[in-house]
């Protein structure tokens, strides 16, 4: 290599953002050996041509993975590069929320104070509603609260809400203790879920609020605990009362419902409303509507909506058959079960079948 490429350490330093103490480390490690080193004196001496893995090596490092995973990440193409790094973040974060959860339960018990219960629900049920309600969260830069999980407990019910803008889905509990008194919160959705799938096979559920989350009590299993998230909930009873009045109303069979959004070729998803039935339409004029046998009442009506949109907020509804509310072109349909109307979902439409 011509000595006019190479420079010494310090000026490799500073132009690949490592230190020279690091670039002595890596050195060592047989990650970034140097170029040449004088034998009398012992500099080191590194060519440029070396700078893309000095800045690919620090770039790694800063995202805290080991040595041996950076190796690998360096010696493999860029598709197993990828896979690599998807690999190491999706560990991270894993632990990060382990720790998080950790921590909360250590700041519930320096408070030392007794937990307010809240209600006694049947494991299962607590859980298949948890599962249900929660595709209807996101997760929204900027708006947190849209991830969690918002639990009410009143003098006779608990109910269940998440929604994500474009659908709200609640749904009511009974519990088989009724609530001593009227309890709030968000709760964090990842960790819900993980509470919730732990608690399936418990028949029953004790759920008692703390300053800062709020502890889901099994017998004979170990208590998980939520945190609550701080951020305002949007005001959904608001959007529910201020609802218009339903002008088309059909009964569809879910499982053929669902079958033919899942054999839709398309983005956007028709509904045609009138007399004779339901037909899911395409907004490809080649591809053929397909018809559903349904019981439909009130206005002929045309609605679009995005296939994300709508095919969660019917998959999640209990029972064989949906029950349809419509309110016009342009305004949320609720979806519910027909023969248990406590999970109820409202999804926003779309201006067309072309444009979102």
């Amino acid at each position: 290599m011509p000595d006019d490429e190479l420079m010494p350490i310090g000026a490799f330093a500073q132009r690949s953002g490592l230190t020279s103490s690091a670039l002595r480390f890596y050195a060592d490690s047989g990650l970034l050996p140097p170029a040449e080193v004088d034998p009398v004196s012992g500099y080191r001496y590194y060519g440029t041509d070396q700078l893309d893995r000095a800045t690919a090596l620090r770039q790694l490092r800063e995202l805290a993975m080991p040595l041996a995973a950076v190796e690998a990440v360096l010696g493999s193409g860029a598709d197993e590069a990828s896979r690599l790094l998807d690999e190491h973040v999706a560990k991270v974060v894993g632990n990060a929320a382990a720790v998080q959860q950790k921590a909360a339960v250590i700041k519930s018990a320096f408070g030392n104070a007794p937990g307010l219960p809240i209600a006694v629900v049947k494991g299962p049920v607590l859980a298949d509603a948890v599962e249900q309600v929660l595709t209807a969260a996101a997760y929204e830069p900027g708006m947190p609260a849209l991830a969690g999980l918002r639990i009410e407990a009143g003098h006779e019910a608990v109910s269940l809400t998440a929604t994500d803008r474009y659908r709200l889905s609640t749904r009511t509990l009974v519990p088989t203790e009724p609530p001593s008194q009227t309890w709030a919160g968000t709760v964090n959705g990842d960790e819900l879920r993980a509470a919730v799938a732990a608690s399936r096979s418990s028949p029953l559920v004790r759920l008692e609020a703390v300053s800062h989350g709020i502890w889901f009590r099994v017998a004979d299993r170990e208590d998980r605990h939520c945190r609550l998230l701080p951020e305002e909930f949007p005001d959904y009873r608001l959007m529910l009362a201020s609802l218009g009045e339903v002008t088309t109303r059909a009964t569809v069979s879910k499982d053929l419902l669902l079958r033919a959004l899942e054999e839709h070729p398309g983005e956007h998803i028709g509904l045609h409303v009138a007399d004779h039935g339901v037909s899911v339409m395409s907004a490809d004029d080649g591809h053929p509507d397909t018809p559903l046998p349904a019981t439909a009442a009130g206005r002929a009506l045309q609605i679009w909506f995005e296939l994300t949109t709508l095919y969660p907020a019917v998959s999640t509804a209990i029972g064989p058959d949906v029950l349809l509310d419509l309110r016009g072109h342009d305004q949320p349909v609720t979806i519910r079960s027909a023969d248990r109307g406590d999970l109820t979902t409202l999804a926003m439409p779309v201006k067309s079948g072309h444009s979102a």
